[in-house]
């Protein structure tokens, strides 16, 4: 029984360390992002009117939306295989 679980264990390990390497990922197109938004000039910008102000805008705030979005996933995967991983180990304490 502790081999399956440390088997578990070693599978959670890669999957947890495949979804960072994701985040990390989504986060260096996030800094680009903020690099971009911190190029453009505080006065007299050009966006192209108001309806090219408004694209933008939108298109930022969905970039945002996506990349909290894939910190929460992650948080939720986390939290189901630590609890997978608990009740495992309840399991297993009293079977000895």
């Amino acid at each position: 029984m502790q081999k399956k679980i440390t088997e578990m264990m070693r599978h959670m390990s890669l999957s947890n360390e495949h979804l960072a390497k994701v985040l990390e990922e989504e986060r260096h197109v996030t800094v680009r992002l903020s690099e971009i938004v911190q190029s453009i000039p505080d006065e007299h910008p050009s966006f192209g009117g108001d309806s090219g102000l408004l694209e933008n805008t939108q298109a930022m705030g969905q970039n945002i939306i996506a990349y909290l979005n894939s910190i929460a996933d992650l948080q939720e995967t986390i939290a189901a295989q630590l609890t997978f991983v608990i009740r495992e180990l309840k399991e297993a304490d009293g079977e000895e």
